[in-house]
């Protein structure tokens, strides 16, 4: 199990939020912690670590009027550590070459891949086409409804009919190289992980995972090393330190170690 660290930015400014908040009228979100550092101060530190992998979601929609400001945050990130961080949010087949180029490692898809509640193979073979599928990440954010994991979109906003299980792991996985785990009815709120979505993903494991959501505790940690079969990676967002929270960075590069 590796760390994988974020760098998420909205409205123009690196961000911790509460995920299940995010809201695209008026460009709201419950915030945890808003930085007064830019996105290249993140990026530098990872890469002091030598972190590789991390992410960085942009989270306001292209039409958004903060959406410019985002890219920018998202360049400095990049030109601090070229091939270092993957990027996320409103990628498609059009701009998604354009990030590539900017220096992401990867590009990471929801909303265009998965449409009107269903998978859209023609816009995920397109994906495919414009970067490669060494440089794509599929990003299967889900809440839970009756039950079950659905996998949501357009900023976590929406519902599709596709369910985070074994079945969509195996269909998908011929088309890109990793798998992001948003859990986003835990992601921000620092209460625990969604252990049947890490025991999930651990029993599957044919592709590098990054589970995101609830971790708070070392103990949090180890539920889900032992859950994930030591298969998955991690990001831990508004409980680190550096953004406010009580888990010492460092720490968690020790017990990555250890």
């Amino acid at each position: 199990m590796r760390f994988r660290p974020c760098i998420d930015i909205h409205n123009g400014q690196v961000k911790q939020i509460v995920g299940g908040s995010l809201c695209d009228e008026g460009d709201r979100a419950d915030e945890n912690f808003v930085s007064q550092k830019d996105g290249d101060f993140f990026a530098e530190l990872y890469k002091s670590y030598g972190l590789k992998g991390g992410h960085i979601i942009l989270l306001n929609p292209a039409s958004s009027e903060y959406y410019d400001a985002d890219v920018r945050q998202a360049q400095l990130a990049l030109a601090a550590y070229p091939g270092g961080l993957q990027i996320g949010g409103g990628i498609n087949a059009d701009n998604a070459q354009r990030f590539i180029d900017m220096g992401a490692s990867h590009v990471i898809a929801t909303s265009f891949v998965f449409r009107d509640g269903e998978i859209n193979y023609d816009n995920l073979k397109a994906l495919e086409k414009a970067v490669g599928r060494e440089h794509l990440v599929l990003d299967l954010s889900c809440r839970k409804r009756d039950g079950e994991y659905y996998i949501v979109t357009d900023r976590w906003q929406k519902f599709t009919n596709v369910k985070v299980e074994e079945a969509t792991l195996d269909r998908l996985s011929e088309y890109c190289d990793e798998y992001l785990v948003h859990a986003v009815d835990v992601e921000g709120k620092a209460s625990g992980i969604e252990t049947h979505v890490a025991d999930m993903l651990g029993r599957w494991g044919k592709l590098p995972m990054t589970y995101a959501g609830g971790v708070a505790s070392f103990d949090d940690l180890e539920q889900l090393r032992s859950l994930g079969r030591n298969r998955i990676d991690v990001t831990i967002g508004s409980a680190l330190d550096i953004f406010g929270g009580h888990m010492a960075f460092q720490e968690i590069i020790r017990f990555m170690e250890g």
